[in-house]
């Protein structure tokens, strides 16, 4: 028997185990979700929330890990949430970013969990919302989230996060076309790491041309940064805590930061309601009023946007 009171209560006193517990339930969708997340509303909404994303090899990890160090230097607690990609075969993942922070293993104001994504496409976990806010209500003070960022299209992380830095590097190809189509969009701010390499200048030259092309801002309106970093070594890494707390008192001047959490929280509550939704739909397969509306629509005496229209009334009433 779970005492979802207890463990609340430990995490709130940020004990490692009674948060990773926290989380394994809300990964596992245990019948005690809705019992944790009740117990979890009083202590949210203080976390300040940062994603990074980035193509593979940008060293998103090693990032991570550096501003994990800033932060505790500026003595802030600290969660990290890694997502990893999930195995198409086994459902697995190696949730190796772990590996790469081990300098912070054992530091008690530091807490990390690698999450898999299991399937779920948009660069995090379908759980990652509600991880995030075991991590808030534990405490946690500043909360980075590192996507798999396996693609163009992985940009979920905008929805999920306070601030978004899109990570890019030299010597990766065209630097640029990893961030077209949706990237460029979401990045608050944007961090060129391995600056030491060569044509490290010339992705900033070309980073900075086309946020130039995007569209137009107004007077007071929020202008990306660009830092180059060599986050395998530390260099730069200040540079981008600084261009955050900047976006942060930006957010919170504009009253942007309360937008974007309201804007989440819709967001959260619509999935919840058609994860429901979908739930109880598939539990009417083989009910009679779905079997005679399909034989309707089958027999073309009711198009099926009249038919999912009932079907749903059904469901709303019932």
């Amino acid at each position: 028997m779970i005492d979802v009171a207890t463990l609340v209560e430990q995490a709130r006193e940020g004990r490692p185990r009674a948060v990773a517990r926290l989380i394994t339930l809300v990964e596992n969708a245990a019948p005690q979700l809705r019992e944790v997340m009740a117990a979890l509303a009083p202590y949210t909404g203080r976390a300040y929330t940062i994603g990074l994303t980035g193509s593979p090899g940008v060293g998103k990890s090693t990032s991570t890990s550096a501003l994990v160090s800033a932060y505790r230097r500026l003595g802030k607690r600290v969660g990290v949430l890694a997502v990893d990609p999930s195995s198409p075969f086994s459902g697995g993942a190696l949730l190796g970013d772990r590996v790469r922070m081990q300098d912070h293993a054992t530091d008690p104001e530091v807490f990390i969990r690698s999450m898999a994504t299991r399937g779920h496409l948009g660069g995090l976990s379908w759980t990652a919302p509600q991880a995030l806010r075991v991590l808030d209500a534990a405490g946690c003070e500043v909360i980075l989230v590192e996507t798999v960022g396996v693609g163009q299209s992985e940009v979920e992380i905008a929805a999920q996060a306070d601030t978004t830095v899109v990570l890019l590097a030299p010597g990766m190809g065209d630097g640029i076309q990893a961030a077209k189509a949706g990237i460029l969009e979401i990045g608050d701010v944007f961090v060129v790491n391995k600056a030491d390499r060569d044509g490290a200048d010339a992705t900033a030259r070309e980073l900075n041309h086309m946020l130039g092309l995007g569209e137009a801002r107004e007077a007071g309106d929020w202008r990306p940064p660009i830092v180059k970093t060599v986050a395998a070594r530390g260099e730069g890494v200040d540079e981008v805590v600084e261009a955050l707390e900047k976006h942060r008192a930006w957010l919170e001047e504009h009253g942007e930061l309360a937008l974007r959490r309201r804007r989440r929280a819709a967001e959260e509550i619509e999935a919840i309601a058609l994860a429901e939704l979908r739930a109880r739909i598939g539990d009417l397969r083989g009910d009679r009023h779905l079997v005679a509306l399909a034989e309707r629509v089958a027999a073309g005496e009711l198009d099926p946007y009249g038919a999912a229209d009932e079907l749903v009334a059904g469901l709303t009433t019932s």
